[in-house]
């Protein structure tokens, strides 16, 4: 079998109705977006006091809220939207389901700390975010409706299962999260501004401005990171590194289960991943006191051999039964012996850099 996933390994389940896609959306999996709960007395006693300049700055620019009437779909957006070859169609529902759960995900835990929290800071923060991420996950939704599907979005937030994470896992993991869909985004938005005949879908036309909500969040969480250095030191560094690991990995492996989609838009998966993990990590360097060697060709080949264990395990899955079932745990500690050799790879230090916040990388 190549290296490269079969369109069969990317979606293994069709997705045909609305149900179908609440069940994907609902599913909760290594590569899934996941449901998060925290520490909300925790998140009630952060101080912005020690970066005042920076978090004063960073609320001017969400109350001005320049993308107010960016998620709003044209007359120009239904007419573009046409009907897509079968295997194409499944792998862009896909990829529409997870960027909705994802988006809904960050809506729901805003929210909850919101209404949790009493500090105005982060009462006001979170709100604003809250705010952006209703307006994203809304607007994919309907992207959804065209082919008659969408989410239910009240029952998911409802059946959802959430994963308890400390704040500081919540910053570590949902501001790389941020930076990568920043980097995801501008860079599928500028290929297609060299190709525009691969443009499929009219939603990648939004992407430009979309991007820019992205990077401002995670630059949310890069100032409560900064607000408390002890989160970047330490035994906090293992923790740092673990998460960029298993972010970067997560999203090398998922990309790589939608060759069809990446194939309409003129991307490589795997150029294309090295170019956003390259942009990610480069920002990354403001707040983070280490990167991975991304050019090691060892971590090349990790990745390459998680995306082959998770292309096994969904065979593994769809035989069922017991054979089923043992090739799958032991598919399990394949992964997770990758993994911790990846892990014990050498990173590069480097020294934090003053509290100077940047703008996007075009």
């Amino acid at each position: 079998m190549s290296a490269m996933l079969e369109p069969a390994d990317a979606v293994a389940d069709l997705i045909r109705t609305t149900e179908d896609a609440t069940r994907r959306a609902e599913a909760s999996t290594l590569l899934t977006p996941r449901f998060y709960r925290t520490d909300y007395e925790a998140m009630d006693r952060i101080d912005v006091t020690p970066v005042r300049a920076e978090f004063d700055a960073l609320m001017a620019e969400f109350e001005r809220d320049v993308n107010r009437d960016h998620f709003e779909r044209t007359p120009e957006f239904a007419a573009e939207v046409r009907e897509l070859p079968p295997g194409l169609r499944q792998e862009f529902l896909d990829f529409l389901i997870s960027s909705v759960t994802a988006e809904f995900s960050g809506c729901v835990l805003y929210s909850d700390i919101k209404r949790r929290v009493r500090n105005p800071d982060i009462k006001a923060l979170m709100g604003y975010m809250a705010r952006d991420e209703a307006r994203h996950a809304g607007f994919i939704n309907q992207a959804l409706r065209d082919f008659g599907l969408s989410i239910d979005l009240g029952a998911l937030r409802r059946d959802k299962r959430y994963t308890y994470f400390k704040p500081k896992f919540i910053f570590y993991a949902t501001y790389l999260s941020e930076k990568i869909g920043y980097a995801r985004y501008i860079s599928i938005y500028r290929a297609l501004e060299k190709q525009p005949e691969k443009r499929f879908h009219p939603i990648f036309r939004w992407f430009e401005r979309w991007c820019n909500d992205e990077f401002r969040h995670g630059e949310a969480f890069a100032i409560l990171m900064r607000g408390d250095p002890a989160l970047l030191q330490g035994r906090n560094r293992l923790w740092i590194r673990f998460f960029v690991l298993a972010v970067f990995a997560t999203m090398y492996v998922r990309d790589h289960g939608r060759p069809l989609f990446h194939a309409a838009l003129g991307l490589d998966p795997t150029g294309y991943d090295e170019a956003v993990l390259e942009i990610t990590s480069e920002i990354s360097k403001q707040v983070f006191p280490l990167t991975l060697a991304l050019d090691d060709p060892r971590m090349r080949a990790g990745f390459a051999r998680l995306r082959r264990i998770a292309a096994a395990t969904e065979r593994a899955k769809a035989r069922g039964g017991p054979l089923g079932w043992l090739q799958r745990g032991g598919l399990a500690l394949a992964a997770t012996a990758t993994f911790a050799r990846l892990y014990l790879l050498p990173v590069r230090h480097h020294e934090l850099p003053a509290a100077v916040r940047t703008a996007p990388v075009w």
